[in-house]
């Protein structure tokens, strides 16, 4: 990969691009057949199919073989690309397919709302008024995520990409790579001795400051070639990642970010990058993979070998376990509240997503690993469970860590084959999930309802931050004049 695959314009998307539209094509053979005077038995006839297997590819459920394909377009009296290709017939077939779509999108499915099958039976004016009635619900989310939703766009993108390299970009390893061997790393947790010596061969000097602008967490002066850091570091954030963070962007050759998307890819680098410099490829590799031929995996012990937080262990393990132990995984950061801040996946797991496709800022389900830690009697230490899914049966490793937003679960997951891997799996605690069922979770139980529906006003805690656009400059949520009056303040000092 090369940093083009960060794409800024434009990323990339896990799903495959130039794919069968199975819902149009299952229109056009029903509208063709129907021209044509043929019953269902009869076109499956002809065809040499059966009845049922041309019903699903009809109501597009399913893709036919291109040798079914081509005698479907023969009886037909058409050509295999005309079937693939054609516009929509008429508007009646138009609409047909648009309300099919509607009705099929992961967003549809969450608002638990019945299906209406989509038959001859329906009406032209009843059809208009259901797509209708979609497209203005559409516009009305539209309107109404107006504010933050470059971000949230700009997020639903990058994690396609992330997914799609199996969140393993080689550029990145290799430049984390080559800065552990300008500092002279040779092996175990990566001191701060160690970092410095890398800082100061790349020309910088590090200085520790109590009046860093409130908006940062570092300041590079690139005139002087000095990073700025505050004096006592909060807790919730290691020292050397914030250090590194701030070299990643000078060693990728990072430019001011001309929108919120490289914005928010910048930083995801600079991340990435700082997870790698603390737990090196070449030595984190080695321990994951006698781990894993042991059976005995454990979050805990890679925190422990390299002396970070569980949180950055847990990031650079989704980083090397696909591409290196062949297991997909996924990765939850919740906050106490049940809100998910951070999520990613790649081994099929349905994470609660808004109509854009966006995560962070959903509910997660009370059943998953992420919320039943907060039950437990002790925290923080790694809590193991199964949950059983629409999408699968997952197990996770689950623990809490307290920062200065509040207590978060940070959990890694994997489906139920890959468990046998993982210390932990022989836990007795398994739930089942029907989210986005909201029968679930998120319905009240009806002994409840019966009680208190229509007698309940809940004062509603606002986050304000989410009614506001995003803060302007190239740099979101910074007071530049803040910035420039400390760097001016501390020149020549």
């Amino acid at each position: 990969m090369t940093t083009s695959a960060w794409g800024y314009e434009e990323t990339t998307s896990a799903e495959p691009s130039g794919g069968t539209d199975l819902i149009g094509l299952g229109r056009r053979i029903r509208s063709l057949r129907k021209d044509r005077g043929l019953t269902l038995a009869e076109l499956a006839d002809r065809a040499g199919t059966a009845t049922s297997q041309l019903s699903v590819i009809e109501n597009g459920r399913r893709e036919p073989r291109l040798s079914l394909l081509q005698r479907l377009a023969d009886v037909l009296g058409t050509s295999v690309d005309a079937l693939l290709g054609a516009e929509p017939g008429n508007r009646r077939e138009a609409l047909e397919i648009q309300l099919e779509r509607a009705q099929r999108s992961p967003f549809y499915e969450q608002l638990g709302l019945p299906t209406v099958r989509v038959s001859s039976a329906l009406s032209t004016e009843v059809l208009e008024a259901l797509v209708g009635l979609q497209e203005k619900l559409a516009e009305a989310l539209e309107k109404n995520s107006a504010t933050p939703e470059e971000a949230r766009r700009a997020n639903v993108q990058l994690r396609r990409l992330m997914r799609a390299q199996d969140n393993y970009f080689p550029d990145l390893e290799q430049a984390a790579k080559e800065l552990l061997t300008l500092g002279g790393y040779s092996s175990g947790p990566v001191s701060n001795s160690v970092i410095s010596e890398m800082v100061g061969r790349l020309g910088y000097s590090i200085h520790h400051v109590t009046d860093l602008p409130h908006s940062t967490r570092s300041v590079t002066d690139l005139l002087n070639r000095r990073i700025y850091l505050v004096q006592s570091p909060r807790a919730d954030h290691d020292p050397r990642a914030v250090l590194l963070q701030a070299v990643g962007h000078q060693v990728l050759g990072h430019e001011p970010p001309k929108d919120y998307a490289e914005f928010l890819a910048q930083r995801v680098q600079t991340n990435y990058f700082a997870a790698a410099v603390m737990l090196p490829e070449d030595k984190t590799v080695p321990f994951l993979l006698e781990a894993k031929r042991n059976r005995n995996l454990f979050l805990e012990d890679l925190k422990d070998r390299f002396a970070v937080s569980h949180e950055t262990a847990g990031h650079r393990f989704t980083n090397l376990a696909t591409r290196h132990l062949g297991i997909r995984t996924h990765f939850h950061k919740v906050h106490s509240s049940g809100v998910i801040h951070k999520a990613y996946e790649n081994n099929g797991l349905a994470f609660p997503t808004d109509h854009t496709g966006a995560i962070e800022g959903q509910i997660s389900c009370r059943k998953w690993s992420g919320r039943t830690v907060f039950d437990q009697p002790n925290q923080f230490t790694a809590f193991a469970q199964y949950t059983d899914t629409p999408s699968g049966t997952y197990w996770c490793s689950t623990r809490t860590e307290l920062s200065s937003q509040g207590v978060f679960s940070i959990g890694v997951g994997v489906a139920f084959t890959d468990a046998r891997w993982f210390r932990g799996r022989d836990t007795p605690h398994r739930t089942v999930s029907t989210c986005p069922d909201p029968s679930c979770c998120r319905r009240p139980p009806e002994e409840l309802s019966r009680v208190w529906a229509g007698h309940a006003w809940p004062n509603t805690r606002a986050h304000s931050h989410v009614l506001a656009a995003l803060p302007e400059g190239a740099f979101p949520g910074v007071d530049e004049r803040e910035v420039y009056e400390f760097l001016q303040s501390h020149d020549g000092a």
